[in-house]
C-alpha cells in the first residue's frame, strides 16, 4: 500500500514536472528573443523539437518500454531531463536550448507510456482508473498553470535579456532529482504488463498507414492538425505578442499568458458538462464561430495601444480578454477525439490514438513556425489574424467528419471497416 502511494505520488510529480517544462516553450521563445538576439523565425524551431521527438520516441518506443520497465523508463526520462536542464545555465546557447527541448520531447514521450501504463497497474474498475487519470491529468494543468509563475519570478524585469532567468532551470533539475530518487526507492510489479504481447513496431506502423487512408480518418486527422496548429501558434506566441504588441514587461507578459492556460482547464472542465445537452457537433461549431469573434474584435483593441506597460492597473484590456480565446479552443479537442474514438472497435483505437500523437504533433509544429515567421514579417497582430484560414478549415473538416460518421451509422450491420471506404 505504502509503495502504491509513493508511486503514484511520483506519477503526478513527474507529470508536473513536464507540464512546466512542455508549456514552457513560449516563455522561452520570447527570452531566446531578448537573451540570445535570435529571430523569430529560428525561435518558432522549438516547437518542432519538442513536439517531433515526443511523436518519434512515442511510436517508436511504446511497444518496448513493458520489457525495458516503466519504472526504469520513468527514471531514465527524468534524469535525461533533469541533466538537460543543468546545461541550460551551465552552457548558455540557443542551440542548448533546442537540445533541451529535444530532451523534453523525448523524455515525455517515455513518461506518457509509462505513466499511463502505470495508472491501469495501480487501480481496478474503470472507475478507479478514470479517478486516478484525471488527478494526474488535472496535477498536469496545475503545473501548466504555475509554470508561466515559476518563469516569470526568474526574469529580470529591468533587463529581460539578463541570463539569470536560466536560474530557473537549477530548481527544475533538482526537481527531477527529487522524484527520481522517490523512485529508485519504490519498487514495485511490472509483470502483468510484460506478459501482454505488445504489437511489433512495424506492424503498427502498416496498421496505423492503413487506418489513415479512409475516409473518415483523413478528415478527423485534418481536422486534428488544424486546431493543434491553432491552439500551438496562439500559445507559443502568445507571451511575445503581450511583450511586442501590447508592450508588457516581460514578466508581464509570462504571467498574463497563464489566462490562456486557465481559461483551456475551465473551457474542459465546463464543456464535459455542456457536449451531454448539446452533442460534440453543436458544441465545436459554436466554439468555433466563438473564436473567429475573439480574434475580429479583439485584435484591433491590441493594435490600437501604444506605450510599455509595467504595472497590471496600466495593463490593456486585450491583455486579459484575448488570452479568454482558450475557453472557446478548450472543448474542440477532447470533442473531436471522443467522437471518432467512440465510432471505432476496440482493436483500431491504439493505432488511431498514434496518428492523433503523430499529427499533433505536427500542427503544433507547424503553427509555431507559420506564426513565428508571419510575426517576424510583418506586424504582430497580422500573425493572429492569419488563424482564422485554419478555423475555416478546422470548421471544413469538422463538417466532414460529421457527413462521415453519419455516413457509417446509415450503414446498418457494416463493419466499420466498409463503413468508413
Amino acid at each position: 500500500m505504502m509503495n502504491r502511494t509513493r508511486l503514484t505520488i511520483a506519477l503526478a510529480l513527474s507529470y508536473a514536472i513536464f507540464a512546466v517544462l512542455l508549456n514552457s516553450v513560449g516563455t522561452v521563445i520570447l527570452q531566446s528573443i531578448e537573451s540570445f538576439g535570435v529571430t523569430k523565425g529560428a525561435a518558432s524551431s522549438l516547437e518542432g523539437f519538442k513536439d517531433l521527438s515526443i511523436a518519434a520516441t512515442s511510436f517508436l518506443l511504446a511497444a518496448q518500454l513493458p520489457r525495458f520497465g516503466l519504472r526504469r523508463a520513468l527514471i531514465v526520462a527524468l534524469s535525461g531531463v533533469g541533466l538537460a536542464c543543468l546545461a541550460m545555465p551551465l552552457a548558455p546557447g540557443f542551440w542548448t536550448t533546442r537540445l533541451v527541448f529535444l530532451a523534453i520531447g523525448i523524455g515525455f514521450g517515455l513518461a506518457k507510456v509509462s505513466v499511463y501504463s502505470f495508472v491501469g497497474l495501480l487501480t481496478q474498475g474503470s472507475a478507479r482508473h478514470a479517478s486516478l487519470l484525471n488527478l494526474i491529468e488535472g496535477i498536469f494543468m496545475l503545473g501548466v498553470l504555475s509554470g508561466y509563475w515559476i518563469f516569470a519570478a526568474f526574469i529580470d524585469p529591468v533587463a529581460p535579456g539578463n541570463l539569470q532567468w536560466l536560474n530557473v532551470y537549477y530548481v527544475l533539475a533538482g526537481a527531477c532529482l527529487l522524484v527520481v530518487m522517490l523512485l529508485v526507492v519504490t519498487p514495485f510489479e511490472e509483470r502483468a504488463l510484460q506478459n501482454e504481447k505488445a504489437a511489433a513496431p512495424e506492424r503498427r506502423f502498416a496498421e496505423m498507414l492503413r487506418l489513415a487512408w479512409r475516409p473518415l480518418s483523413l478528415s478527423f486527422i485534418a481536422a486534428i492538425f488544424c486546431y493543434v496548429l491553432v491552439e500551438q501558434g496562439i500559445g507559443s506566441w502568445l507571451p511575445t505578442f503581450n511583450r511586442e504588441l501590447l508592450g508588457l514587461s516581460a514578466p508581464m507578459s509570462v504571467q498574463a499568458a497563464s489566462i490562456f492556460a486557465v481559461s483551456l482547464a475551465a473551457g474542459r472542465l465546463a464543456a464535459g458538462v455542456i457536449v451531454r445537452r448539446t452533442g460534440w457537433f453543436p458544441l465545436v461549431c459554436g466554439c468555433l464561430v466563438a473564436m473567429a469573434i475573439l480574434i475580429v474584435a479583439v485584435l484591433p483593441l491590441a493594435e490600437a495601444h501604444h506605450g510599455e506597460v509595467t504595472a497590471w492597473s496600466r495593463a490593456p484590456i486585450a491583455a486579459f480578454v484575448f488570452p479568454m480565446i482558450g475557453l472557446a479552443m478548450a472543448p474542440i479537442y477532447p470533442a473531436l477525439n471522443s467522437a471518432i474514438l467512440s465510432a471505432m472497435p476496440a482493436s483500431e483505437q491504439p493505432p488511431m490514438v498514434g496518428l492523433i500523437v503523430v499529427f499533433s504533433a505536427l500542427g503544433g509544429t507547424t503553427g509555431s513556425f507559420i506564426v513565428g515567421h508571419v510575426f517576424a514579417a510583418a506586424h504582430g497582430a497580422t500573425a493572429f489574424y492569419m488563424l482564422l484560414a485554419p478555423i475555416a478549415a478546422l470548421a471544413g473538416t469538422t463538417i466532414l467528419v460529421k457527413k462521415v460518421l453519419a455516413k457509417s451509422t446509415r450503414d446498418e450491420g457494416a463493419p466499420l471497416d466498409a463503413r468508413a471506404t
